[in-house]
């Protein structure tokens, strides 16, 4: 079997990280090179063609999962011509609903990797994406009357809450009550 192309390879690439950003999201950074690869339809051999180590792949994965976060922002704010505090409210209203607390695989990073980032060494480079970030998180989340790293530590809390208590019905309490909180006006 022959060598895959330099495109062929690119799209191999992506493929793997997009994977393991899902799959970082879902299951947390301890994930095997193994079944990383497995899940990506890819050989375990083909790893270290593509990455010079996990650690790297962590770094490349995170910094995919805040350039998608990054995009819903501004498709958000596009989808209600350039109204701010109504992007807002669509946002903190699909964080906190019962889709984005049954998928962590395709959710918020912030939330999905806060306990492996914990657990990271800060000189780490992945630990430093991951704090630009939620900074930038916080900083589109804020209005004239409510600071945006409050916000955000209340959505994720309440997300993290409401994924913990799923198959109870304090789950949809919190979600409700949390995104009542913070999308009232007036």
């Amino acid at each position: 079997m022959g060598r895959a192309s330099q495109t062929q390879a690119q799209k191999n690439r992506e493929r793997v990280v997009q994977t393991a950003s899902r799959l970082f999201r879902e299951q947390g950074t301890h994930v095997s090179v193994a079944d990383l690869m497995k899940a990506a339809g890819l050989t375990h051999g083909g790893f270290y063609k593509q990455f010079a180590s996990k650690e790297a792949l962590v770094d490349e994965a995170t910094a995919h999962a805040f350039a998608e976060l990054a995009q819903l922002h501004r498709s958000g704010i596009e989808r209600h011509a350039g109204q701010r505090e109504a992007a807002q409210r669509e946002l903190i209203g699909t964080y906190l609903s019962l889709e984005h607390r049954d998928n962590a695989a395709d959710g918020c990073p912030a939330a999905g990797l806060a306990a492996d980032m914990a657990r990271e060494s800060s000189h780490h480079e992945a630990h430093r994406v991951y704090a630009e970030g939620v900074r930038a998180f916080a900083e589109a989340l804020a209005t004239e009357d409510q600071d945006g790293t409050v916000r955000l530590c209340t959505m994720l809390g309440a997300l993290v809450l409401a994924r913990a208590t799923k198959d109870s019905p304090l789950s949809t309490e919190i979600l409700t009550t949390v995104r009542a909180a913070l999308t009232e006006t007036g």
